[in-house]
């Protein structure tokens, strides 16, 4: 398994994590390089994210062979049998811990400021890496985690050798790891690009996610999503149904070509809904049948009958406003879906969607339907997704409802971009609670 870069890993590693979401954990990235990794897979799962700045002691004459580790918040994990084989004086072995202490104090001011470390006491705690070579440092954080009080620990990587996967089972709860190469030299290895992580990356990330929407004290309820059966016109989809406590709407997903209620872009941008009190539902239209026939995801009639359908078991469950998220061809199911609703007589005459939002989708796939949309839709962009970009403007031209196009700087298809995936949930978020929500 080759990754693209740490944002891809961490998107990939999230998606490995997702039965990890109802435990209501926190991530706890590893700098410099496992902090990106970190970034992606938090926001995937609606989870605070905080760096784990660990100190690895070394016996003074054999510095590659540790006595311990200190954390933050005075945790020091002490290899006693170590400390007597090395022989050492203890004001020799004092010296080193006091010189790491130092260190441990300015790397957590550098990355953290003045922002507190999240409390682990009870917690479920993911320590996340870019990938292991020998496994010390990741052994001594799981270590000192399970010190600062974590009720569980789970140690998640892109990549590792077999050894060392074999040796953290013992020293976490569980051990999540990608690809497990047996002829492994260097984590760099199994990267495309891993260019060095700079300590300024690092810090943006991490305020980046202390002072995302809903981070703070006047947030929402985390949102623990509950796995349900949809109905979908007497066909049994696979969904995952989150409701915040006093949600005010509830958005149903619509997932693209080669996409499934599992996706972590979708996921992230559902946690942010969450997070401003709007229920999500996620689920599959196709089943795993369907889906090995990559024509049925263009098929898009079926695929917005399916959605309405949903939408209308949705209904009898939760009273409240839906709008339709929308990716790739299911933005195109989406706005299908809303157009028929709002031509809709009869006992559904009253169930129009109340907005659209569209992330790299393909509206023009709505063809003539376009022109019948009545809720206010969103079509959010890439700059660097240029074909994407004009069917999207074509598309634009045929809406008759309140419509704007978002074109994000720089970001390309998939939104895999730094902050890209940001703007997304952030731009979805807004015309949600300003269209959507009573």
């Amino acid at each position: 398994m080759l990754f693209t870069h740490r944002t891809d890993a961490g998107e990939r590693l999230a998606e490995a994590l997702l039965h990890l979401q109802g435990e209501d954990p926190v991530v706890l990235g590893l700098p410099r390089g496992g902090v990106p990794v970190a970034f992606q897979v938090a926001r995937a799962l609606g989870a605070p994210l905080d760096v784990i700045v660990v100190r690895k002691l070394g016996v003074p004459y054999h510095r590659e062979l540790g006595f311990g580790a200190i954390g933050e918040g005075g945790v020091r994990v002490i290899s006693e049998d170590i400390v007597r084989s090395s022989r050492v004086r203890q004001q020799d072995l004092a010296a080193v811990e006091h010189a790491e202490e130092a260190e441990l104090a300015r790397q957590a001011r550098r990355f953290r400021g003045d922002r507190p470390r999240v409390v682990l006491a009870g917690r479920t705690v993911i320590v996340v890496d870019d990938g292991i070579a020998t496994g010390a440092t990741a052994a001594a954080a799981c270590e000192v985690v399970r010190a600062q009080g974590a009720a569980r620990v789970v140690l998640a990587v892109p990549v590792a050798p077999p050894d060392a996967v074999a040796w953290l089972r013992t020293e976490a709860d569980e051990v999540v790891c990608l690809s497990t190469p047996r002829a492994f030299r260097a984590v760099g290895e199994w990267y495309e690009d891993f260019s060095q992580t700079p300590d300024e990356e690092v810090v943006a990330l991490l305020t980046r996610a202390a002072a995302a929407p809903g981070a703070g004290p006047a947030s929402g309820p985390a949102a623990r999503a509950t796995a349900v059966e949809v109905d979908a016109g007497g066909l049994t989809l696979a969904g995952d149904l989150a409701l915040p406590e006093g949600a005010g709407a509830v958005v149903v997903f619509a997932h693209g070509s080669g996409s499934s209620r599992r996706s972590p872009r979708n996921r992230a941008v559902a946690a942010e809904l969450n997070r401003a009190r709007l229920g999500t539902l996620l689920f599959d239209l196709l089943t795993p049948a369907e889906e090995a026939d990559r024509a049925n995801v263009f098929d898009i009639e079926p695929l917005a009958g399916r959605l309405a359908e949903a939408t209308r078991w949705l209904r009898r469950r939760v009273p409240l406003p839906v709008g339709y998220f929308g990716a790739s061809t299911g933005a195109a199911a989406a706005l299908w879906a809303a157009a028929d609703a709002a031509n809709a007589s009869g006992a559904d005459a009253d169930a129009g969607i109340g907005a659209v939002v569209s992330r790299g989708g393909r509206p023009d796939l709505a063809g003539p339907r376009l022109a019948a949309v009545r809720a206010p839709t969103l079509l959010v962009v890439g700059s660097r997704d240029t074909t994407v970009l004009d069917l999207n403007r074509g598309a634009q031209r045929e809406l008759r409802c309140e419509n704007r196009l978002e074109i994000v700087p720089g970001a390309t298809h998939l939104f895999e971009e730094p902050g890209a995936l940001d703007e997304v949930a952030a731009l979805a978020r807004d015309w949600f609670a300003r269209h959507l929500v009573r």
